[in-house]
């Protein structure tokens, strides 16, 4: 999912009340969404995103 309002991407966790917890995609913190600033990624954006995260759990990895 997409978070307009914060411009991250996560995984939608569960809800809290009227919010939506997201996590970011490589783990981490949650944070809560107004599920009217949420959409669903594409193909092409989330294959982009967990690109993304690879690269940066690679780097991390190897310093």
């Amino acid at each position: 999912m997409v978070d307009r309002a914060r411009d991250r991407v996560g995984r939608v966790m569960g809800h809290e009340g009227p919010h939506l917890q997201i996590r970011p995609l490589g783990g981490g913190v949650e944070w809560d969404a107004d599920p009217r600033h949420v959409r669903m990624l594409g193909q092409d954006e989330l294959l982009r995103a967990l690109v993304a995260e690879a690269n940066a759990r690679s780097r991390q990895s190897t310093k």
